[in-house]
């Protein structure tokens, strides 16, 4: 699979996720994917909570690897 359509995939799944990031005050932004290590920049509300690592890892990290072939982790960039 080309980086460019790997790209485009995870885009389409941030898009599926980030109603629920909005609705806490947060958004995400898709920064690089290098190798199938997607990395993102956690905004808002995401940005500061406590509970950022959690929704990065069980929640984005989980539906990216689970959707889009080839990606193997999801990395938070500041």
């Amino acid at each position: 699979m080309s980086e460019q359509t790997m790209i485009s995939q995870v885009q389409e799944v941030l898009d599926k996720l980030r109603p629920f990031l909005l609705r806490d005050g947060g958004d995400c932004e898709l920064v690089d994917v290098d190798e199938g290590i997607v990395k993102l920049r956690l905004l808002g509300a995401c940005g500061t909570c406590p509970s950022s690592t959690i929704t990065l890892k069980a929640g984005i990290e989980r539906a990216l690897v689970e959707e889009v072939p080839g990606v193997i982790e999801v990395e938070q960039v500041f």
